[in-house]
């Protein structure tokens, strides 16, 4: 079984952005949410991605992928997905040793900006750029899952419900 150990951070400024190495624009949508998993499909370029993420509480989960054709990912983005689907550019920095995915959403999600680092185990130690914010990892409405259901311009207009 694979596990993922992912920890999500706001940011504090656009210092990370002098430090970017790639970036990928990211198409990505879910064919179901229920209480156990998330099942969603991507498209990264030429690449498809259909994946099935535990509904776990923590920073570690069960996560399942399987490549499949770009054509395939772009028919299930466009006729099978449910909710907004999420677009975001995905720019990678290495900082001391560690990669950060920082996204940067666009459409119904633009305005939110979110760095993720995965990790070997829960107690590894990592050092933390004076770019990077507040940890939002246990707040669910970071999870893409929840972004394309409840979209951050949604919320972010919210008084009661902004970050």
């Amino acid at each position: 079984m694979a596990i993922e150990i992912e920890r999500k951070f706001l940011l504090r400024n656009e210092g990370w952005r002098t430090m970017v190495q790639q970036r990928t624009l990211l198409r990505q949508g879910y064919l179901a949410n229920t209480t156990r998993c998330s099942v969603r499909v991507r498209l990264a370029g030429d690449a498809g991605w259909l994946s099935v993420k535990a509904m776990t509480p923590g920073i570690a989960r069960a996560e399942y992928e399987v490549a499949i054709s770009a054509a395939d990912a772009g028919a299930m983005l466009e006729q099978l997905c449910e909710g907004a689907l999420i677009e975001k550019w995905r720019h990678l920095v290495v900082y001391e040793n560690h990669q950060w995915d920082i996204d940067e959403f666009l459409g119904e999600n633009a305005g939110l900006v979110v760095a993720e680092i995965e990790l070997a185990s829960e107690k590894d130690q990592f050092a933390r750029p004076a770019w990077l914010g507040a940890e939002v990892t246990a707040d669910v409405r970071y999870y893409n899952f929840r972004l394309a259901a409840e979209p951050y311009r949604q919320w972010r207009s919210d008084t009661a419900g902004a970050p």
